[in-house]
């Protein structure tokens, strides 16, 4: 396999030239290194791609984000960042709308459920995972004995080595890597600044261009109890960018389709796109009106509506690429031509076409999908705490079980992690999971139909509305002590308890259940074991010309500092302090164009050229937020925190146009923290000494 995947990788340097210039997301083991030598004349080395890998690191709740400091100083979004800002606020110390700076490391504040993640080593395992796999079986049992491999490997990785152990599918399973992280459970708040600079010019200017936030935030990992010491980091450039420089960024993107399947490209063109969309639009809304009945409401729900709002531009922005003929045209066109290649090929006279199973599938998704949206995937039971209930129930079914024969979640190398988020000291907050259940029930409840017997299991003749009112008045579940005690109880525990969420889950396990096995077996199964046929066959075709999908793992991507022409408009590559004050003017200084206080008092002290956004032709998508963009030498000289609406389809199809990526600009963090936070320790930490070993490429 390893000497497949090899040549898999020459043809795709050899042929990358079909592809756009800067297209791709590429894996470490695989970097474009010739592709980049052509294109920019910089070679990569392996030192150069080392000391970046291990400076990278992956938040637990979504995003990107990389080491600054040799003593475990870590930067990324305020996005990314809030849920922990958010946690650590009260009422009346609302830290998102204040801001928050320690000036100490005593003052550093911890964080009750992040979870950061280095990756430290990868290794192709597919011959490992494949080997329980024989000639016959079905696709139903070729997926358990992928899956029972993979928690297996990842087991005795975590076993032997103390690692979270992470099996990744690549090419819908042509290819399987282990990837070996270091993880970090002690993390601090250092920095974050107000909210209305971080999402300056809100959701108006969410996916757009030219913008002006500061969209960051600090945090400092720990072990034993003190800062962690660090070999690799990322020093901050003192020179910043340029117009035409070449960039790297290194982050985690969530996940891309570009090498799905027509059938697969319309089931989410169709169906769950604006099954999504709908969903955003009923729980903005839902949200909205809760804020209005107080100002505590309002704090609580503020992170929930932009992370919904944003999902909603993006899920948009993913949908418009495939509601453009030109994109959906060409990718029909290279699966016709590839499925006649396919036929053409006498190895393959008398097999299935994977095609045509894969799109079998897809019937069989839809059919399941109201069930495994609503009861599995728990779409019907909307909040934190039911989702705590149904972990409790899973968990007392699934632990006794062989590690190989249990879901993915519950497997021995993930455990640590779901425990740490089981037993979290984040604050829940009842009226709002009353708001959340009651909607959510209600909607299940229009979708499955009033005489679905779940349904009627769990409203037990009750309204939405009451029913949520009293499971959540009732449950316990708020209770750390609570949840541990039922989690150590096992079975009996869950099978004696009369907590009404617990209760609830418990009446609707079996269905839910039988919605997985449908979906793990008659879905997933097919389309990886028929994925890699696919995949089998491009590389037969003309070799991967593209690295696979994004699967919320570690990648590389570059480009050019660069503009763009909108409109007949030169859309310059940088946008300056200045242009903020003259932004929140255009809009009489008035939501969500309101710069803080701090930034108006501060306005007589700074430098106003200073650059605080620029663009870039770097290939992200959802996830990247956060990842540290960095120049030749490894330097940061931004951080990503958005992409233009042009961007958007790159989830199915890259073009450099106009799609952009956005970053916040090394010089105007700077700027910000010395002149208007008055953080200049922290900025000095920045400035400080380079990290021993890091060598840039020739």
């Amino acid at each position: 396999m390893k000497r497949v995947f090899a040549v898999l990788l020459a043809f795709a340097f050899i042929l990358s030239t079909l592809a756009s210039a800067d297209e791709g997301m590429w894996l470490y083991n695989a970097p474009p290194e010739d592709k980049i030598k052509a294109a920019y004349g910089f070679e990569l080395t392996q030192p150069w791609l080392d000391h970046v890998r291990l400076s990278s690191v992956r938040f637990n709740n979504g995003g990107s984000g990389s080491f600054v400091s040799p003593d475990g100083l870590t930067f990324t979004n305020h996005h990314v960042g809030a849920g922990c800002v958010q946690q650590l606020s009260t009422q009346g110390r609302d830290y998102i709308k204040t801001g928050f700076y320690a000036k100490t490391q005593a003052e550093e504040a911890k964080c009750p459920n992040l979870e950061l993640n280095q990756l430290v080593g990868i290794e192709d395992v597919t011959d490992k995972i494949n080997a329980g796999v024989k000639a016959g079986m079905s696709a139903a049992d070729a997926g358990q004995a992928q899956r029972a491999a993979m928690s297996q490997i990842e087991k005795e990785c975590s076993t032997t080595s103390g690692l979270r152990c992470d099996v990744v599918i690549l090419y819908s399973g042509q290819v399987y890597n282990l990837y070996r992280y270091k993880k970090y459970t002690d993390v601090r708040l250092v920095f974050a600044p107000e909210f209305d600079i971080a999402f300056f010019g809100g959701d108006p200017d969410n996916f757009t261009y030219p913008r002006y936030d500061l969209d960051i935030t600090f945090f400092r990992v720990y072990e034993n109890g003190k800062p962690a010491h660090l070999d690799n980091y990322l020093q901050w450039s003192r020179t910043g960018v340029k117009e035409g420089d070449l960039i790297f960024v290194s982050g985690h993107p969530g996940n891309t389709g570009r090498l799905l399947t027509m059938a697969q490209l319309e089931f989410l063109r169709d169906v769950q796109y604006p099954s999504a969309l709908k969903l955003f639009a009923r729980r903005i809304a839902l949200l909205q009106d809760f804020s209005r009945q107080s100002e505590e409401n309002a704090r609580i729900a503020k992170e929930n509506i932009f992370g919904l709002q944003n999902s909603q531009k993006a899920v948009t922005g993913y949908q418009s690429g495939l509601l453009d003929k030109s994109i959906m045209d060409k990718k029909a066109a290279d699966e016709a031509k590839l499925r006649a290649a396919f036929k053409a090929n006498p190895k393959n006279a008398g097999a299935p076409d994977p095609w045509e199973e894969i799109a079998q599938a897809i019937q069989v998704q839809q059919s399941i999908y109201p069930d495994l949206t609503y009861l599995e995937r728990m779409r019907g039971f909307s909040g934190h705490l039911a989702q705590i209930a149904r972990t409790l129930v899973r968990a007392a079914q699934e632990k006794p079980k062989p590690n190989p024969e249990r879901m993915r979640e519950f497997r021995d190398s993930a455990l640590p992690s779901l425990e740490q988020q089981l037993f979290s000291t984040e604050p829940i907050y009842k009226n709002l999971d009353t708001a959340l259940l009651a909607d959510s029930l209600s909607e299940m409840q229009d979708a499955l139909g009033k005489n679905n017997p779940d349904v009627q299991k769990v409203l037990q003749g009750k309204t939405p509305a009451d029913a949520a009112k009293d499971m959540i008045a009732q449950t316990k579940l708020d209770d750390v002590a609570a949840r541990k005690q039922v989690y150590e109880g096992g079975q009996a525990a869950i099978d004696a308890s009369t907590d009404p969420l617990i209760m609830t889950m418990r009446a609707i396990e079996p269905s839910a259940r039988a919605a997985r096995k449908e979906f793990d077996d008659r879905v997933d199964s097919v389309m990886r074991r028929d994925g890699t046929i696919v995949a089998k066959a491009r590389f037969a075709q003309s070799g991967f010309s593209q690295p696979p999908d994004a699967t919320f793992t570690l990648r590389l991507s570059y480009g050019a500092v660069k503009g763009y022409q909108e409109n007949g408009k030169t859309i310059p590559f940088e946008t300056n302090i200045g242009g903020a004050y003259e932004h929140a003017a255009e809009h009489n200084n008035q939501p969500p164009y309101n710069l803080p206080e701090s930034w108006m008092k501060s306005k007589p002290n700074l430098d106003l050229k200073t650059p605080l956004n620029f663009v870039s032709t770097a290939d992200i998508i959802g996830g990247n937020s956060g990842s540290p963009t960095v120049n030749k030498m490894g330097e940061v000289v931004g951080i990503i925190f958005d992409g233009n609406i042009q961007s958007l389809p790159w989830n199915f199809a890259y073009s450099d146009v106009q799609g952009r990526a956005v970053s916040v600009d090394s010089r105007g963090i700077q700027e910000a923290l010395r002149k208007i936070y008055g953080a200049a320790p922290l900025a000095d930490e920045l400035m400080g000494s380079k990290a021993e070993g890091a060598k840039a490429g020739k």
